[in-house]
């Protein structure tokens, strides 16, 4: 009878074993991904995609019926039942979930604002003349900026008109009364609105701060007042914080305009010391750039029986050089483990945000050298060696030397995916105007005219993370194909672009992927019809470029009458919560997939997906299959194509001269 026990009892362990065996082809439909993931398993190395496959999401945190803001706690309510009980002080299902969905936009909205400040921090210090390896390389974008909120730049010196941008901007952040510059890019009729709500944001400082008062027990306990505020401070980081980091990094390293680039794991070489950055502030990239090309850096490497020095991004900070320099792109965030597995990264350094902790285990068995840089964001166990902007080489050469060591003492079998795909990234609102209206009559008349004559059928932003909840990069290529076969141009930022380069969908060759329509306007233009704006916090050129097509006309009065939507397929990140609620706060209808953090039928499930559409901003859905999620987008842009009057098939006309003539005079 023992041994019979004994035997049962080895098979439920074999078979519990085989149950939470990763599948790896369901985890992934990234092949270099794939192709790590089984040499992670022949070495016995654990990823996120294995601890995502061996751990359950909290079914209540899941549905937000959970509070935990008190000692009284925490308080588990019941999300199928959600009005059946109160937390202990009385709290709601509706205040608990206001109060939780808040402080996701807080912590979110802090980490753009505080990327924000830091660029603004160096820009001053640049100015100053006090940081010297930075400057000022694009003045064009200097005096845009300026003269969009208001600054005169007529006849002044450079440097005046960067301090006064400066000192504006610092208001962003430190403001505590009025409104932040940047509203004066909002459409008219949008800021009407938020005025009339009262949630024009005043400084995201003072914002986060009396976000996070609101929810602390006791203080507000009415969720739509708590929801009033959480968009107010959401509209700090998309207007305030984010749109300040992507205007001070184009001013200071250059508005990205189109580049030929290569992605994916591929673009590692065996015979190259191989350094990775992950991260998003674009400083200590923009410096590592200037290491790796340094001529004795580059002849150590050589010395050391290297060919050469290969520097690659991983995440946001990947994505800004890759948009502005060329620089290769090894893969999003649910890689960045993946790719130490392939024994040939000699250095991977990381800054902040959207960094795994369990990537010091990796490379500590791959041999990779890891290094923390920023003080905001240390990891036990991982050596630290600080970036500072007044003399940035000391941290960035030293972690060049120290791959190159590494280069020459690696000891693991190296393994790299063949895979690489080049692509056309690096369009900014800048190009767009440019690429569609030319040099001197620079416009976004022939976007909106598309639009109204329906050959493209409206304007998609496709963005957010990569999350082991959902098969990774699935979701997103599957979105964004069914968008542009339905004529729906697409604007990515973040991982998603990482995503859809991977699969071929950056090449202007890929409108044949697009609607008849779609595919006319790219072949005409020689653009894909996926458009790469940049890092997550390059949302904000979507927002600029949403203003853009109001003020040139055609498509209504406000970012509401807009027939465009927004997206996160795979979100994972509180970035993501606050980004997809400032464009709903904006006007946008914004769809989320993988998981929503909120139990439905309740009335805050009620105010996000619908109520607040009837205080005139945009709303939230959710839809975790991509082609029912596409679809309830392009229903959306239907609905607004109606509303404008637009949905109405016109006749092609050729158009001589004299016509085109009079059609600018009318305009």
């Amino acid at each position: 009878m023992a041994t019979e026990n004994k035997v049962a009892a080895k098979t439920a362990v074999a078979a519990k074993a085989k149950e939470k065996k990763l599948n790896i082809e369901a985890a992934t439909i990234c092949p270099s991904t794939q192709q790590m993931l089984r040499r992670a398993e022949r070495d016995g190395v654990e990823i996120a995609f294995h601890r995502a496959n061996s751990m359950k999401a909290c079914p209540i945190g899941a549905d937000s019926a959970c509070c935990k803001h008190c000692s009284m706690g925490p308080c588990r309510l019941n999300a199928k039942d959600p009005y059946s009980k109160v937390g202990v002080c009385g709290a709601t299902i509706d205040t608990i979930q206001a109060r939780n969905f808040a402080r996701m936009v807080v912590s979110g909205a802090a980490a753009h604002t505080d990327h924000g400040m830091s660029m603004l921090d160096v820009f001053r210090e640049v100015v100053r003349g006090h940081i010297k390896d930075f400057k000022i390389k694009d003045t064009d974008k200097l005096v845009s900026v300026a003269e969009s909120i208001g600054i005169e730049t007529q006849d002044r010196d450079i440097k005046d008109i960067a301090t006064e941008l400066y000192e504006e901007l610092e208001s962003t952040y430190t403001g505590i009364e009025g409104e932040i510059p940047f509203m004066k890019r909002v459409p008219e009729k949008t800021l009407e609105t938020w005025r009339k709500l009262g949630i024009v944001p005043r400084g995201a400082m003072r914002e986060l701060m009396e976000m996070m008062h609101r929810t602390h027990i006791g203080v507000d306990q009415d969720y739509e007042n708590i929801a009033k505020h959480f968009s107010r401070t959401a509209l700090s980081d998309g207007w305030g914080g984010s749109m300040v980091a992507t205007e001070v990094s184009d001013i200071l390293f250059g508005t990205p305009s189109p580049l030929s680039v290569e992605v994916d794991m591929g673009v590692l070489k065996e015979d190259h010391v191989n350094v990775i950055i992950n991260g998003h502030e674009p400083n200590f990239f923009e410096s590592m750039i200037v290491s790796v090309q340094d001529p004795a850096l580059i002849q150590a490497a050589k010395d050391a029986g290297a060919k050469g020095i290969v520097l690659a991004g991983m995440c946001c900070s990947g994505a800004e050089v890759l948009s502005r320099h060329g620089i290769p792109h090894a893969g999003n965030f649910m890689s960045t483990e993946a790719v130490i597995i392939t024994g040939a990264v000699d250095a991977m350094a990381v800054d902040v945000q959207c960094i795994k902790q369990g990537l010091a285990t990796v490379c500590d068995c791959y041999g990779t050298k890891l290094y923390t840089t920023n003080p905001r964001a240390h990891i036990e166990g991982v050596e630290h060696i600080e970036f500072v902007e007044h003399e940035p080489r000391s941290c960035t050469d030293e972690i060049v030397i120290r791959a190159i060591t590494r280069f020459k003492n690696r000891q693991k079998p190296v393994e790299i995916p063949k895979f690489k795909h080049t692509g056309i990234h690096g369009f900014s609102h800048e190009y767009i105007n440019y690429m569609l209206g030319g040099t001197f009559r620079g416009s976004y008349k022939p976007l909106n005219e598309n639009i109204i004559n329906g050959r493209i059928r409206g304007v998609a932003g496709v963005v957010g993370c990569t999350n082991p909840r959902v098969q990774q990069d699935k979701v997103h290529l599957e979105v964004v194909k069914e968008l542009i076969k339905n004529d729906v141009l697409v604007l990515q930022t973040g991982c998603s672009q990482i995503t859809l380069a991977k699969f071929g969908l950056y090449t202007p060759e890929a409108a044949h992927l697009a609607g008849p329509g779609l595919q006319e306007v790219c072949e005409t233009v020689g653009m894909p019809p996926v458009l790469g704006l940049g890092s997550c916090v390059d949302n904000s050129r979507i927002l600029v470029a949403a203003s853009e097509m109001v003020k040139t006309g055609g498509l209504g009065n406000c970012l509401a009458d807009l027939p465009a939507a927004g997206s996160a397929p795979e979100w994972m990140s509180e970035k993501a919560i606050s980004i997809g609620q400032y464009f709903v706060a904006s006007g946008v209808y914004t769809v989320f997939g993988a998981t929503f953090p909120i139990t439905q039928n309740t009335k805050f499930h009620k105010l996000l997906f619908k109520g607040l559409e009837d205080w005139g901003l945009g709303t939230w859905d959710f839809a975790v299959d991509p082609i029912e999620h596409a679809h309830k987008m392009i229903a959306h842009i239907e609905k607004k194509r109606d509303a404008l009057g637009i949905n109405k098939k016109k006749e092609r006309v050729l158009m001589d001269f004299e016509a085109r003539r009079a059609l600018d005079a009318a305009a």
